[in-house]
């Protein structure tokens, strides 16, 4: 299993180019024969004039028309060429952080998403990897900007040493003044990312609830706590805007107050006879297009900039502490675990000293009014967060010193509130079967009585739904998810109020088909439902966040006070 944290912006910068090394130095080495043939072309063109046009000669300036249609057709092509690798390098960069990024987040020891919207975390893996992705393709940009300077440089030089130095001398500064002036855009483009991600994050979270909302009458709230967040969003971008502006603004005027020195000092020269006119006429050709290589390494600042605010937001999500420790031990029969669980004095959140045993093979339900307990019940046996104090085995042997993903081939949680997925019916039930035996899907379909559900939809099971299958009807949605954890087919299989949105005819179908589908295999019912729980073998009371009551359910509808008021109530 691979290691959890580490990465930092810096070092997520350098992977993403490394990863396109050889795009990135084919992109750089085509962009650098492109600057320089077009550095070359003012040269070239103030040659004509001393060789050719002053002369008269027609032969010569031939020659050097044909050096100029040569030079055009190089560095077009390498032009187009170069545009062309450095775009891919850019993509395929971004495309491999997004998939590091998913591979942290869907990792089994968790952790990612803590204290994270999944709206912010689909904001980094779109937008900020895209920005970290595009170092790949501006590389190739700042290094062809630098070859022209030099090429130009060395040009100068030869046409006046005190032209070639100018450009030499300046150059350095200018550099190091553009890298100074990046220093708050780089600042707000990271707060501009955070407002985005977070304004992102709400926006989704008020989508997934908006019938919740509507259902409270609470859409005024809702709309206002999303217009700050997109307000404040604003705010951070329009900065970002402002300090990119100012950041592209300044160097322009110092590269247009070096141009014009350059110019200057090319025309002083001439008229004291330093220089010829096609000196003249290259060293002004050279200056003007200098402002091209300055735009360039302008832009490739301001990315590296955004960049480097994406980098550091992509390394805290890749070196999220794991919310477990990784196990080495795979469950006995890797995957066909017998399924005995066990809980010895678990104190996890309103859990206090649970002592639970799960035989193999057994149906048990599990009665709580508290539902932070039975939340927590959930994490503990999903080994989503690990007890306080106490221990959960299976089969003997602490989920501690299991692997999380092989655990969980053979233990499934299904939580009451799982989504489906804007496919198939028949897909959103499969996601769960890999592996399962051929007839586990209809199996499972039989018992949830989702197919039901399929013979009401225009295609039947091959009916796509629609995003966390809202075209479905709440009651419609819990036996599609129940199909789903049924048809996996795990050894243990615990659900948390699997029919609360289903009408008491069918959850006592439902009830009697659960017991028959899952004979031989553990299974845990966290529920007040009595149709479920008069199928289950015993049914354990936990009260105060601890074990009161154990027993068969019309046993415990008898004599327990408690036990009647939570299920039958």
């Amino acid at each position: 299993m691979p290691p959890v944290g580490g990465p930092t912006g810096g070092l997520v910068l350098r992977r993403a180019i490394r990863g396109q090394r050889r795009r990135v130095v084919s992109a750089s080495l085509l962009g650098m024969t492109h600057q320089g043939c077009e550095a070359l072309v003012p040269v070239v063109i103030g040659a004509a004039i001393d060789t050719a046009v002053a002369t008269g000669s027609a032969p010569s300036l031939l020659r050097w028309l044909l050096v100029l249609g040569v030079l055009f057709l190089v560095l077009s092509t390498c032009y187009r060429t170069s545009a062309r690798i450095a775009e891919g390098a850019g993509e395929h960069a971004a495309h491999r952080l997004r998939l590091e990024l998913g591979a942290r987040v869907l990792d089994p020891r968790g952790g990612a998403d803590a204290n994270r919207l999944p709206g912010a975390l689909t904001s980094i893996a779109t937008n900020d990897a895209r920005r970290v992705g595009s170092v790949a393709t501006v590389l190739p940009y700042g290094c062809a900007a630098v070859a022209a300077l030099t090429v130009s440089a060395v040009a100068l030089l030869r046409i006046s040493v005190p032209l070639g130095l100018l450009v030499l001398l300046g150059i350095p500064p200018l550099l190091w003044l553009g890298h100074r002036i990046s220093r708050p855009l780089e600042r707000r483009s990271e707060a501009e990312q955070e407002s985005a991600a977070h304004a992102s994050g709400v926006a989704a979270d008020l989508v997934s609830g908006l019938r919740v909302l509507k259902g409270m009458g609470a859409e005024a709230a809702a709309v206002a706590r999303y217009r700050t967040t997109s307000q404040d969003s604003l705010a951070a971008a329009l900065r970002a805007a402002r300090s990119r502006a100012g950041h592209e603004g300044a160097l322009l005027a110092l590269t247009g107050v070096f141009i014009a020195a350059i110019g200057i000092a090319g025309a002083y020269l001439a008229m004291n006879g330093g220089i010829s006119v096609g000196d003249l006429v290259a060293a002004v050709g050279l200056a003007q297009f200098l402002l091209g290589p300055f735009q360039l390494l302008a832009y490739s600042n301001a990315e590296f900039a955004q960049a480097r605010a994406s980098a550091r937001r992509i390394a805290e999500v890749l070196a999220s502490p794991a919310a477990v420790d990784g196990g080495q031990r795979a469950p006995a029969g890797a995957g066909a675990a017998a399924g005995h669980l066990r809980l010895r004095d678990v104190r996890l959140g309103a859990l206090r000293g649970v002592d639970l045993d799960l035989p193999a093979g057994s149906l048990t339900g599990v009665v709580t009014r508290d539902p932070a307990a039975a939340h927590d019940l959930l994490l503990a046996l999903a080994r989503e967060t690990d007890p306080a104090g106490g221990r959960v085995e299976l089969d003997g042997v602490p989920l501690t010193e299991l692997d999380p993903d092989l655990l969980r081939r053979s233990v499934l949680v299904a939580h009451h509130d799982a989504d489906l997925f804007e496919a198939s019916l028949l897909d959103n039930v499969r996601a769960g079967a890999a592996g399962s035996a051929a007839g586990a899907v209809d199996a499972a379909l039989a018992a949830s009585t989702a197919d039901e559900v399929a013979a009401l939809l225009p295609d039947g099971a091959d009916t796509v739904l629609a995003e966390r299958g809202r075209s479905l009807s709440g009651g419609q949605r819990q036996r599609v998810a129940l199909a789903r954890a049924l048809a996996a087919d795990r050894p243990v299989l615990v659900l948390h109020d699997p029919t609360t949105a289903v009408d008491t005819v069918t959850e006592s179908r439902i009830a009697a088909r659960l017991r028959e589908v899952r004979r031989g295999r553990t299974t845990v019912l966290i529920t007040t439902s009595p149709a479920l729980l008069a199928e289950t073998d015993r049914v354990v009371v936990l009260d105060g966040g601890t074990v009161t009551a154990a027993g068969a359910h019309t046993e415990l509808a008898a004599t327990d006070e408690a036990y009647r008021t939570a299920v039958l109530a």
